[in-house]
């Protein structure tokens, strides 16, 4: 038997989590959570991360805002109805006009890892259509945010 972290061990390593039941219209065909749903998993961590770093602030007051650049998942175990997954968020390279973050979703019923993902979110002027730097202001939040973690 494999020995898995625990989900505190693994939360401990990610500034912004939350959870998330799995609802029974998930399931596909297959009778498994369909893999879209763990992408909109994941869009509902970052859009947390980046409430709580103010960028979407920002979009809404000035118009600079993330915008996702890529994305991919790799997953370790399919998901069922009923469990709850925990999501994780966090920043691992912090550029001057993009984010990489590491995403995880941990499945309290399997009690492990189900997915683990990686989004590159670029830092978007909606007004003027362009790639830009990412506002200083949000800079030092995510910096913040991550270091605040680590205390």
């Amino acid at each position: 038997m494999k020995n898995y972290k625990s989900l505190n061990e693994i939360l401990s390593e990610f500034p912004v989590t939350m959870e998330i039941p799995i609802l029974w219209g998930y399931m596909d065909a297959f009778q498994h959570v369909n893999n879209v749903m763990f992408f909109r998993f994941f869009e509902s961590v970052r859009v947390e991360y980046f409430d709580k770093t103010g960028f979407r602030k920002w979009k809404k007051e000035k118009g600079i805002g993330p915008i996702l650049s890529s994305t991919q998942c790799s997953y370790k175990a399919p998901l069922h109805y009923p469990d709850t997954v925990t999501v994780g968020a966090k920043t691992t390279n912090l550029e001057d006009d993009r984010y990489i973050m590491k995403l995880i979703l941990f499945s309290h019923k399997l009690n492990r890892i189900a997915a683990e993902g990686e989004a590159v979110v670029v830092s978007f002027d909606y007004v003027n259509n362009k790639k830009v730097s990412i506002p200083e202001e949000v800079k030092n939040n995510t910096l913040l945010l991550e270091r605040n973690l680590h205390q």
